[in-house]
């Protein structure tokens, strides 16, 4: 005698709901999305500088003005439209990294030609 219902469906086999596991992305405020890519971008560059930790292997100067140069672009294109409150501490880790990468570097640029100094101007320590 067989059973005519279909076997249950285990939880591997069912397709995850991602419209209930994300919210809509028209709900996410811009102050918040730009944020966190300022952040992202922040935290990229302090690895690539080699901030994460002492002898860090993953120390890449490329790769670290380039992304210093995005954030640099990001946060001033957006400082009037995020408010000081969120603009304020984002302007501070960028100073601190772009003064980081001259640290770091071999050769260090001249002032006003260092990662995002073309946004930022001349960062003096």
């Amino acid at each position: 005698m067989t059973d005519a219902t279909p076997p249950e469906t285990t939880g591997a086999d069912q397709a995850p709901d991602y419209d209930a596991m994300t919210r809509d992305i028209a709900d996410v405020p811009a102050v918040e999305v730009i944020t966190t890519v300022a952040v992202h971008l922040l935290s990229a560059a302090a690895v690539n500088l080699g901030l994460d930790k002492p002898d860090s292997e993953h120390k890449d100067l490329d790769e670290a003005r380039k992304l210093i140069t995005a954030l640099a672009g990001l946060v001033t294109a957006s400082a009037t439209e995020i408010s000081s409150f969120h603009a304020a501490p984002l302007r501070d880790g960028l100073k601190s990294l772009q003064l980081a990468f001259r640290e770091a570097s071999l050769v260090p640029d001249e002032p006003g030609q260092g990662p995002g100094e073309k946004f930022t101007g001349p960062v003096f320590g």
